[in-house]
């Protein structure tokens, strides 16, 4: 099982390799719609540093979908998804397998360019790497609700629309928690109460997310036959 699971990563991993124009399409749109946002505020550094948290949570958001609806859709596009609801394995742990793969070329590069970009907005090195830990436990998160939408958009014509349409608002508990907590690091205050809430969310999303997402690619599957 283990090696299943990590054949899948790497599968995932070589074929996000081959195609990182789509990869590098992500990392570039978040670099440039963080950096836009102090060119158009103004210089005014405690303006910047009030906005930074809510501007790079946002923007790691959109930078996010931008990627989901290639998520199942060269498995659909060449048959191979019918193999993986074949499996012995249990469905789930190979749709978690796909979803881990997903973060490590969606999410990772943003958290990681996280402390670089907020220095665009004056945050203390501290508060930036207190953002980037934001990232690290919200960003998961954020994949395992897209893939959910990613399932139940499976072959439907316009599907990139519906699936930004239905994840959208499930990400806002996420985008509250974490951008409330890269806030409360720069002004000084508590942040554990808002990690909590992150690490549930992440809890959450984990325990429920796989099992929907296979639902979903099962009934995308039988809709399609």
């Amino acid at each position: 099982m283990t090696r299943t699971l990590a054949a899948i990563i790497m599968h995932d991993l070589s074929l996000s390799w081959r195609r990182r124009g789509s990869l590098l399409g992500s990392v570039v749109f978040f670099v440039i719609a963080t950096s836009l946002f102090p060119l158009a505020v103004g210089p005014d550094l405690q303006q910047l540093r009030a906005l930074a948290p809510g501007i790079l949570w946002v923007a790691a958001l959109l930078a996010s979908m931008l990627s989901l609806s290639r998520l199942f859709s060269q498995e659909y596009a060449d048959g191979s998804l019918d193999q993986l609801l074949l499996s012995p394995h249990p469905l789930a742990l190979l749709v978690l397998a796909k979803i881990c793969a997903h973060w490590l070329t969606s999410g990772l590069p943003l958290l990681l360019l996280t402390p670089l970009l907020a220095q665009q907005y004056s945050l203390p090195a501290g508060s930036s790497f207190l953002l980037a830990a934001s990232l690290l436990v919200g960003t998961p998160a954020l994949s395992l609700i897209g893939a959910v939408g990613a399932a139940l958009t499976l072959g439907v014509r316009g599907g990139t629309v519906l699936l930004c349409i239905l994840v959208l608002p499930l990400c806002v508990p996420v985008l509250v928690f974490g951008a409330s907590a890269g806030a409360g690091a720069d002004a000084g205050l508590e942040v554990l109460p808002q990690f909590s809430l992150l690490g549930a969310c992440l809890a959450l999303s984990l325990f429920l997310c796989p099992l929907a997402t296979a639902a979903g690619l099962r009934t995308a599957m039988e809709s399609s036959g």
